[in-house]
């Protein structure tokens, strides 16, 4: 599994729908894309929303960023992520 981080940026219209039912079905939505829904922060600022997510491969993590937006209202750019150690060794030989 690999993590990813998806940014999502609230419309009028979903903001009106916020609720804790929702956030249930979105986690649904990505356990059946495969996915694991590690944590979730609202955020003041240019993003209002930030989910940190696991998925098998990056086609399961395109899926059910669209499937989210379509389902919520909400934009999402979702990105790759790895951990700043990881990084480390990753980066170690160049």
């Amino acid at each position: 599994m690999a993590t990813y981080m998806m940014f999502g940026n609230y419309s009028q219209d979903s903001i009106k729908r916020i609720s804790a039912r929702r956030t249930d079905k979105a986690a649904e939505l990505i356990k059946e894309n495969g996915g694991e829904f590690v944590s979730g922060y609202a955020l003041l600022g240019e993003v209002d929303l930030v989910l940190v997510v696991d998925f098998p491969d990056t086609k399961q993590a395109m899926k059910a960023s669209v499937g989210l937006s379509k389902m919520l209202g909400i934009s999402f750019t979702t990105a790759p992520a790895v951990t700043v150690d990881d990084f480390d060794k990753m980066m170690a030989g160049v």
